[in-house]
């Protein structure tokens, strides 16, 4: 086997020289600093401001900007010149209807391409020329390497630049090399992204961050709980389907479904035209701006009821065949008295309240009218059959995972399921019991085989899809049930409490943390666990910081659902060369207020670790991949040229 490796790798590097070539630039690669890591999550459908935090780097752009240019520009000037890197588009066409003198502009036009030299050669001091080259526009690479590198110290060359200026501008180029150079230096300053979980959901636009994410250079993505839904409903599950198509009716988002992914919403609206009238409690949460007449807002309200007593309904089989789910508990359609209007749950009893009962059999609820089934048939052929969502779901699967080990750190969107102990909780699946990483491995298995398999719609994979959604051990969910039936129906608040999983009292407690880097084979001492899934609420003093710097959560609330429990608009990280900072944001007003006021959205850095040693890119998975391809080609290189 050794020697059919060598062999193939032989077809590449077929001569000594080509070997010792490739073995001195990975040689020498491995020992330039660590690139930029920019941690993102809970980005929930809010396009706009997470854009700006990818175009911005959570301040990184900015910092490289001042850093070059704070001894000889003015703070207005800055913020103009920052404005222009994060929107170079919109920038350069307020700036040409500022300057109508053409004269004028063309001084604007060669000042700028100047600057944004500069900052591109800054930008990518600690990377290879070849890598800035694949970063650069690619019609303007030959340009931009003969300005950025320079070497003519007896000034022979100078009309040579001179002329190259001069015809940016003239054959009217400067526009797509300043917005190129621009784009380049957004590319830069992070070297890879990763996205902690929860892309969908709640925010208007998350197919646009899903097409942001496919276009981006580097980037990986740990599964939150939504995005599992979504994946679970192209997989085949009715329930985790019914679950999506509730939310988007609730948060006012049934635009997404429709119009964004092509599904037919119809045959949902005659059904729930024929057996649901309006409902406070089922009213949508509108967005900001929202202008639709009080027609639509009651389509709404009727659809978002006849969805969600699907739903309800469809939980019940699985929950009934899956005893070791362990969620009986939930079987909510048949603990109803529906002759008193009356649920008891937990030994107490509640007065139901808006109720939308008129499908139900009460001798048996988890029976479908035969139109809910073919509503529900429908809407899976037409999910199943969306183009733009076929890319998005494989996307997320050939990117995603539940967890993730990089660089010495573990990333995660929820929890790990502890005990009261802090002991990993075992569940038990079919005849064998798990816990702890071998628990997520599994999980991740049977999402993989469902998504693999969407003709199976009524499977243990299919039904672990919706529980890791929504169950008690679930590592994305982290609670012990999910009381949405009580939030609609029940007015007393101590009936719809979520109790949370123990890790998240226990994750404060740096032992914790300890143990649950060792029971994923990582060094306690160097490594943290990145967390999303659970606001932050800064508003009441609470720090994101835990257990000694082992925890870091940068769930702050981009989604503008929970900004006023949490007082900020989103927790992202950044881990460089140097160490970790996290970056808390304010919220996100408009892109025409970063153009116009030179206002950004960033509050405070704070200093997570600091690297006693600068980190090299030997020390990160990259370089290893790099080590083994060195001593690949150094057997090699014995093998074939120095025996």
């Amino acid at each position: 086997m050794d020697a059919q490796f060598l062999d193939l790798l032989a077809l590449e590097y077929d001569t000594e020289e080509k070997i010792v070539t490739e073995i001195i630039n990975l040689e020498a690669i491995s020992n330039l600093p660590k690139g930029t890591e920019h941690f993102v999550s809970d980005l929930h459908g809010e396009f706009q401001a997470f854009q700006h935090v990818l175009r911005n780097g959570s301040g990184t752009v900015k910092d490289k900007i001042k850093a070059l240019f704070r001894e000889v520009w003015t703070d207005h000037e800055i913020n103009a010149f920052i404005a222009l890197v994060y929107y170079p588009e919109d920038k350069i066409r307020l700036v040409k209807a500022d300057l109508c003198n053409k004269q004028a502009l063309n001084r604007w036009y060669r000042q700028t391409i100047e600057h944004m030299l500069k900052l591109v050669s800054y930008a990518s001091s600690k990377y290879t020329r070849s890598k800035l080259r694949k970063a650069l526009p690619e019609q303007f690479v030959y340009i931009v390497e003969e300005l950025l590198y320079k070497t003519d110290s007896t000034n022979n060359k100078d009309p040579y630049y001179e002329e190259i200026y001069r015809q940016i501008i003239s054959l009217g180029q400067a526009d797509k090399l300043i917005i190129g150079l621009a784009y380049t230096t957004q590319r830069l300053v992070v070297d890879h992204l990763h996205v902690v979980g929860d892309i969908y959901d709640r925010g208007p636009d998350p197919d646009k961050i899903m097409d942001t994410l496919i276009n981006y250079h580097s980037v990986d993505i740990q599964w939150g709980n939504h995005d599992v839904l979504w994946i679970g409903a192209y997989a085949g599950s009715l329930v985790c389907l019914a679950n999506i198509i509730r939310i988007c009716a609730r948060y006012d988002n049934l635009d997404i479904i429709e119009d964004i992914y092509g599904i037919n919403l119809r045959p949902l609206l005659n059904l729930a035209e024929k057996y649901y009238d309006d409902n406070p409690a089922f009213r949508p949460k509108l967005q900001p701006g929202n202008n639709g007449s009080e027609q639509e807002i009651l389509q709404i309200t009727k659809m978002h009821q006849a969805i969600a007593m699907i739903q309800f309904k469809l939980e019940i089989p699985i929950i009934k065949r899956r005893p070791y789910f362990n969620m009986s508990n939930r079987l909510m359609l048949e603990l109803i008295d529906y002759d008193k209007t009356e649920i008891k749950i937990g030994g107490k009893t509640y007065e139901l309240k808006n109720t939308c009962f008129t499908t139900v059999n009460p001798q048996h609820p988890e029976h479908m009218l035969e139109e809910e089934q073919q509503v529900m048939d429908r809407l899976l052929f037409s999910v199943q059959h969306s183009e733009k969502l076929a890319r998005h779901m494989n996307f997320l699967m050939k990117k995603g995972s539940l967890y993730l080990k990089y660089n010495g750190n573990l990333l995660f969107h929820g929890c790990i399921p502890l005990d009261e102990e802090g002991n990993m909780e075992e569940m038990q699946i079919e005849d064998k019991t798990y816990s702890g990483r071998q628990l997520l491995d599994v999980f991740e298995n049977y999402l993989r085989y469902a998504f693999a398999h969407p003709e199976e719609t009524e499977d243990l994979a299919t039904d672990m899809a919706w529980y890791i959604w929504t169950g008690e051990c679930s590592s994305l969910f982290g609670k012990r049930e999910m009381t949405s039936f009580e939030r609609y129906f029940i007015q007393d608040k101590e009936a719809y409490k979520e109790r949370k999983n123990p890790y998240y009292q226990l994750r404060e407690n740096e032992e914790i943390c300890r143990k649950i880097l060792l029971t994923f084979d990582m060094n306690p001492d160097h490594g943290h666990i990145i967390n999303g899934h659970t606001p932050v609420k800064e508003i009441r003093g609470e720090n994101p910081v835990k257990a000694n710097g082992k925890l870091i959560v940068i769930d702050g609330g981009f989604s503008k659902a929970y900004q006023s429990t949490t007082g900020i608009a989103g927790y992202t990280l950044l881990y460089n060369s140097f160490g970790m900072q996290l970056v808390a944001h304010q919220k996100f007003i408009s892109k025409e207020d970063v153009l116009c006021n030179g206002t950004d959205v960033l509050s405070v850095k704070r200093l997570v670790d600091k690297e006693l040693e600068r980190k090299l890119v030997r020390e990160t998975n990259v370089g290893e991949k790099l080590l083994q391809k060195i001593s690949n080609l150094k057997n090699l290189l014995e093998d074939r040229y120095m025996r």
